[in-house]
């Protein structure tokens, strides 16, 4: 996993081949007033901009989740988001079989850390990362990209 902000996103071009289009898309484009929706930004790529409200802790985990098949950056646009965090090494108790067709599989374990992300900060999360996102109160625009591995 990684945190940081949108103005150090450079740094990550050389993670994989397609973080610097990604990455490009996020700072070439008005995200706080994009509309709410799925876009494919190019072969292997797909944005996913939502705006809702901040669930409980409870709610979160409920829907512990991790992917397989992509890495998902994750952007908060606006609002104040708390996500919770583990490896997927430690998680054991499985929440039903990997759903294919969504790329997710979900856990029943516990969050290792929560950490929160704000206006212009971003967490990407690789098949190793367990994650529990939309923790909060009130209004949370965010975008996450689907970076196909």
């Amino acid at each position: 996993m990684i945190i940081d902000t949108i103005q150090n996103a450079p740094k990550y071009f050389s993670v994989h081949p397609l973080f610097k289009a990604a990455f490009e898309y996020i700072i070439q484009n008005d995200l706080a007033n994009a509309e709410i929706g799925k876009s494919d930004i190019a072969e292997g790529l797909k944005a996913i901009i939502s705006n809702a409200s901040g669930k409980t802790k409870e709610a979160s985990m409920s829907k512990f989740e991790c992917h397989n098949k992509n890495i998902d950056i994750q952007l908060c646009i606006r609002g104040v988001e708390t996500i919770g965090w583990t490896p997927r090494e430690k998680c054991v108790t499985p929440n039903g079989g990997y759903n294919e067709e969504k790329d997710v599989q979900l856990y029943f374990d516990s969050a290792d850390t929560f950490f929160q992300l704000t206006n212009g900060q971003f967490a990407i999360f690789f098949p190793e990362d367990v994650h529990a996102p939309m923790i909060g109160e009130g209004e949370i625009k965010k975008l996450v990209i689907k970076v196909k591995i």
